[in-house]
């Protein structure tokens, strides 16, 4: 009897905290038996592997605004540019497994990936110190990434100064005539420790200055993507994400 109440009252419980989920769970139940009524035979249906999957019967595809589209947003400026080879510097790695299948990539991270695909190299690198040589590249990308760096989120060494010294580095690097696809959150300039660097629009241009802005689009807070975006919104954003693409005129 003590049992069959604490079923009945977990049960209550349950139904007031997570309505929703209790539903979707008797909804499941449900049609876990019809389905087994339906069953031609292919397969079979064993309790031990039943898997319920309760959060997908939604109308839309939910995503992650900045890492859905800014990888969208510099594959398609890589396909402008249209180089001999892209070098990507810690950006997430999606971007460089798929941007490989059109041209060779080379992507450096602190935490080297053991990725083997056609046209994609992986190895390591410090940004505060990459191993190339000064105006050896021509195409580059580092998105996500320089507001991490001094903050000691991935085992690096707390250093204030990090991203600047990150971004000497990528200036650095880049040829006369090459390109930097530089992604970063923007909006009320902030460290949010350890965790990320929010900046300013005249952040982020002064720190690469005297390279040339081509390109500014935006991932506002509301979602979505504005390509050559007003500069003036990122005042108005609290986590933004901006898309910066700079060009080594020397």
């Amino acid at each position: 009897m003590y049992l069959k109440n604490f079923i009945i009252q977990t049960g209550k419980d349950l139904l007031i905290r997570f309505p929703k989920k209790v539903a979707r769970s008797a909804e499941y139940l449900n049609e876990l038996a019809k389905f087994r009524e339906l069953s031609d035979g292919r397969f079979s249906i064993d309790n031990k592997d039943v898997y319920p999957c309760l959060s997908d019967k939604i109308k839309f595809t939910p995503f992650d605004q900045h890492y859905t589209y800014h990888p969208a947003w510099a594959a398609r400026k890589v396909a402008e540019i249209n180089p001999a080879q892209h070098v990507d510097i810690s950006s997430i790695l999606s971007f460089s497994a798929i941007v490989s299948a059109f041209v060779p990539v080379k992507f450096y991270d602190y935490r080297p990936a053991d990725l083997n695909l056609p046209g994609l190299d992986s190895g390591f690198a410090d940004l505060k110190q990459l191993p190339f040589e000064s105006g050896s590249i021509e195409s580059l990308s580092c998105m996500h990434t320089i507001e991490h760096i001094g903050l000691g989120r991935y085992g690096d060494e707390l250093d204030a100064q990090g991203d600047l010294k990150a971004i000497a580095e990528l200036k650095r690097v880049t040829k006369p005539g090459g390109n930097i696809l530089f992604v970063t959150p923007v909006g009320k300039p902030r460290i949010e420790f350890n965790a990320h660097r929010v900046y300013s629009f005249g952040q982020v241009t002064n720190y690469f200055s005297p390279f040339t802005l081509k390109e500014f689009s935006l991932i506002p807070d509301s979602g979505g993507l504005v390509q050559n975006a007003d500069p003036s919104l990122v005042q108005q954003q609290q986590y933004g994400c901006g898309c910066f693409w700079f060009k080594n005129e020397a």
